[in-house]
């Protein structure tokens, strides 16, 4: 059985997006997607571009407990995912040198059939409520600019009217659960 999350923020411990992609690459990102016709400005891409790496840290970090779940987040998120891994050197380093498990992260786009046999909507809210506490303990609780990009986040927020402080003590009761 594996051990709980722990409940105390790690975030002095985990690195930044920048740190794990590197000045440049980080930057070269940022450029491309904030680039784009109809692009929210930079500021708002690096957040997206934050949310990708912390999504591969937990990812990462976690795979007994996260592997195989649907996609937590936004299609924003995906895009930045997508742009990385066609970096290829440098997205193998991120994956093996960089990020907490040492391991090559591989992206697998569920097949239309297979999207159409998804969960039971038990089976959905407990794989997406399985990020919270572990996003938490990597990076302290979400704030707006994670909001947008956490699509169940984004749910316990705009459609059950949570708060962010509730949400985090969410997070806080299935740590410790």
């Amino acid at each position: 059985m594996p051990a709980p999350a722990p409940s105390a923020p790690t975030t002095a411990q985990t690195p930044t997006a920048e740190e794990l992609l590197g000045a440049d690459l980080h930057e070269e990102v940022v450029r491309h997607f904030a680039a784009k016709p109809g692009a929210p400005d930079a500021s708002y891409v690096t957040h997206q571009v934050r949310e990708c790496l912390r999504y591969l840290y937990l990812v990462s970090r976690h795979p007994d407990r996260l592997g195989g779940l649907f996609l937590p987040v936004e299609q924003d998120i995906d895009e930045i995912w997508h742009y990385l891994i066609l970096q290829t050197r440098e997205y193998r380093e991120l994956c093996e040198q960089r990020l907490p498990g040492g391991h090559f992260i591989h992206h697998r786009s569920v097949s239309y059939d297979a999207y159409q046999q998804a969960p039971g909507r038990e089976t959905a809210a407990e794989e997406a409520l399985r990020w919270l506490p572990l996003y938490t303990a990597a990076f302290g609780p979400y704030d707006e600019e994670a909001l947008p990009h956490w699509t169940v986040v984004r749910f316990l927020h705009e459609e059950l009217q949570l708060s962010l402080a509730e949400i985090a003590s969410l997070a806080d009761g299935s740590a410790s659960a």
